[in-house]
């Protein structure tokens, strides 16, 4: 006979409520601890103990249960009042008071660790050194051979030697709020430079060391926003607003499609609040790119449209709106309508006002590479190889990640026009980018490579690329 399942106490605190719910979603989808253990990557016993508010649970692993269980939000929504009627939840929360004595005396003690013993879950949380719940979402091997983007304890990525994961787990330094508050004149202004440099460094190491920063900064300029009146209020809003798409676009380079999703929407909200419709419409822009580039080219397209009669005639943000709905009609094969929106995008680029304040980054070449990038979808491989190496030639040294993207890409339109060999040795070269940075747009690409380059495995420098791909990523039994 079965052990039957412990009595939970939903009542005795918000974490109990979540395990509570969590257990009845799971219940309601017919599905053991053991079932989702499988589906979800995440210990049958660690399932147990969230359940049971006895192990504090990572935001991250609350996002891959809410998928898993088709729960629409509700866990994730769940975990956010959790976390927010109970602001130590995070250190503290379904423990005994001997467990909590226990685990902030761990917390106290972190200092005097290596930092190489130190690591960050996806969303900068940073737990106990001993306390495996914490994660960090890596590239994984599965047996199928195909490579995903999970959430996996910390201790395992500093145990499995993987290349420059172990490293990108951990933390950025956390600054307190009233250390960032003391003294500061023009707090817009300070969070305008740290943005920029943010994005600085995002592009020479990647989004691993970034947005923990990121969204700790979020988070105090959140707290000042709320508190701000007149113009000082209203300009932190719009950076509150820049800061969520910002994180948005690291989340999804760090392969948590959902999490960006998540700041997009946020962002795109928060836009509605400042009146600015210049900002709406980037943020509607960037939810058509994020869209097409997760497998919804419908959805980016009708999102692309918004953001063109959202923006400004005559804009630069009108420009980056018709490039998006340019591929996205690549996205969904209509030729014809792609390359006619490219040469929209060509044409209104070269009357377009120069505001200097939206798409900077905006140029002729820029266009050149996304229609690249298009060819590629629609199977034109030789346009596709051709596009991206002219986009290599004319990429700044400092965009390191960018470059890995280039590279992974254009790799794979080598093989998709035939020369394997070539697409081995350019592939190559994006694996070095792709365990310096950790992007998953990287190593996206490179999966896809992989599958392809499968077929030819005798074809010249094919096994050294693979064979240097599958040190980059985890392997799961």
């Amino acid at each position: 006979m079965g052990q039957q399942p412990r009595e939970l106490t939903p009542n005795a605190s918000p974490w109990h409520r979540w395990g509570y719910e969590l257990r009845e979603t799971r219940k309601a989808r017919g599905m053991s601890l053991q079932g989702l253990s499988e589906l979800a990557l995440c210990d049958k016993a660690h399932l147990g103990r969230f359940e049971r508010a006895e192990r504090p649970v990572p935001r991250a692993i609350a996002l891959t249960l809410d998928d898993k269980l088709n729960a629409g939000g509700a866990l994730v929504r769940g975990w956010d009042r959790a976390n927010e009627d109970q602001p130590s939840a995070t250190a503290t929360h379904g423990t005994s008071g001997a467990g909590a004595r226990s685990h902030e005396a761990k917390a106290r003690s972190h200092e005097a660790k290596p930092m190489s013993a130190l690591a960050t879950s996806t969303f900068g949380q940073a737990g106990s050194d001993g306390d495996d719940t914490d994660t960090v979402v890596v590239p994984c091997r599965r047996p199928n051979g195909r490579i995903f983007f999970v959430p996996v304890p910390r201790r395992t990525v500093l145990a499995s030697a993987v290349a420059g994961f172990a490293a990108m787990a951990v933390p950025a330094p956390v600054t307190p709020s009233n250390a960032l508050s003391a003294g500061m004149k023009s707090p817009a202004e300070h969070y305008t430079q740290l943005r920029r440099v943010m994005i600085q460094t995002d592009n020479l190491i990647g989004p691993r060391h970034v947005l923990p920063a990121i969204q700790q900064h979020l988070a105090t300029l959140a707290a000042r926003r709320r508190t701000a009146r007149g113009i000082d209020g209203a300009r932190l809003l719009e950076l509150e607003t820049r800061y969520e798409e910002l994180a948005g676009w690291l989340a999804q380079d760090i392969g948590d499609d959902r999490a960006a999703y998540g700041h997009t929407a946020r962002a795109l909200d928060a836009s509605h609040m400042t009146g600015d419709h210049a900002l709406t419409a980037y943020i509607l822009g960037r939810k058509a790119q994020l869209a097409v580039d997760t497998g919804h080219a419908a959805d980016a397209l009708g999102l692309a449209a918004a953001a063109r009669r959202t923006a400004r005639p005559g804009s630069r943000l009108e420009v980056i709106a018709v490039m998006h709905q340019a591929h996205a009609h690549a996205a969904l094969g209509d030729e014809a309508d792609a390359f006619r929106d490219y040469d929209t995008a060509l044409a209104l680029l070269d009357a377009a006002d120069d505001d200097g304040a939206w798409g900077s980054w905006l140029d002729v070449p820029y266009i050149h590479t996304t229609r690249a990038r298009s060819y590629a979808a629609l199977g034109r491989y030789d346009q596709a190889a051709d596009g991206f190496q002219s986009a290599l030639a004319a990429l700044p040294a400092t965009y390191r990640r960018d470059r890995g993207v280039y590279l992974a890409r254009a790799a794979r339109a080598h093989a998709g026009a035939g020369d394997h060999a070539r697409a081995a040795e350019t592939g190559l070269q994006a694996v070095g980018i792709a365990a310096e940075t950790g992007s998953a747009r990287i190593i996206g690409q490179l999966d896809k490579l992989d599958q392809t380059l499968s077929a030819a495995p005798r074809e010249p420098g094919v096994a050294e690329f693979r064979a240097a791909l599958d040190r980059i990523v985890l392997h799961l039994a």
